[in-house]
């Protein structure tokens, strides 16, 4: 198989008052994959996702990005090809207008006139909001919000897309939205998720993090419909969801 895009190996990670999060994790995503990150509160999820693209650094162990480690050397051009899309898409619009928010990570970059341009209205596109590039981000709706902190990452032409809770706090019709958004993006896809069903909608592969290790790696559909493991690792249904619906 070949080189994986995102390659954590035995990775280790130990916060400053002596909290294990992570125990030895090993995560090999390969281009084009969408895989769900799913687990319990507490499992180390978000540690996980912090060492991709190096706000934290293992206290032991290793990841790598294309080949390239998330070293404090390569965290310019690893924060490029990783990006997070965090679950408050508050955390994400700070400028005056949507326009100004895409377009200020390409900035960042050196990108100037045309070529700036041209990136946020192709990012805009992609998430179906260029009708209000010039609209202030606080007048825009959730999911309007959720759409345009995409875009942002987006704009940066990351390898890796790294969706935090993407379909927490969405109504219905934004939910599917979204979902169309993610379906329709030539991106290699790690969702971090509690929506099981969107999990299954979105994406063939999950992997299981329970207590900062591994617990299951598979196609969603067996992983989800493996009984002992989910109640082992507090995964539950949503009230009416059948898993014995899943297969054909």
């Amino acid at each position: 198989m070949s080189t994986p895009v995102l390659d954590v190996r035995d990775l280790h990670y130990v916060y400053p008052g002596g909290y294990r999060a992570l125990s030895g994790v090993d995560l090999h995503v390969h281009v084009g994959e969408r895989v769900a990150l799913l687990g319990p509160n507490g499992a180390g999820k978000t540690t996980l996702v912090l060492h991709l693209n190096g706000i934290l650094q293992p206290s032991s162990g290793s990841v790598s990005v294309s080949g390239l480690p998330v070293e404090k050397a390569n965290l310019a051009e690893v924060r490029r090809r990783v990006g997070i899309v965090f679950q408050d898409p508050d955390d994400q619009l700070f400028m005056p207008c949507v326009r100004d928010d895409v377009a200020f990570g390409p900035a960042n970059l050196g990108l100037r006139g045309a070529e700036l341009e041209a990136r946020v209205h192709r990012a805009l596109t992609q998430v179906g909001m260029n009708d209000l590039a010039d609209r202030p981000p606080h007048h825009l709706s959730y999911g309007q919000r959720r759409r345009v902190a995409v875009a942002t990452v987006l704009a940066m032409e990351p390898e890796i897309l790294v969706l935090d809770e993407p379909s927490s706090n969405l109504d219905p019709a934004s939910r599917r939205e979204l979902a169309d958004i993610v379906r329709s993006l030539d991106v290699t896809v790690l969702m971090v998720t509690h929506d099981l069903p969107y999990a299954l909608e979105l994406c063939e592969r999950s992997v299981i993090l329970s207590g900062g290790r591994i617990a299951a790696d598979g196609t969603t559909v067996d992983v989800l419909t493996d009984t002992a493991t989910m109640a082992a690792h507090r995964l539950e249904f949503p009230f009416g969801f059948d898993p014995n619906t899943i297969r054909p």
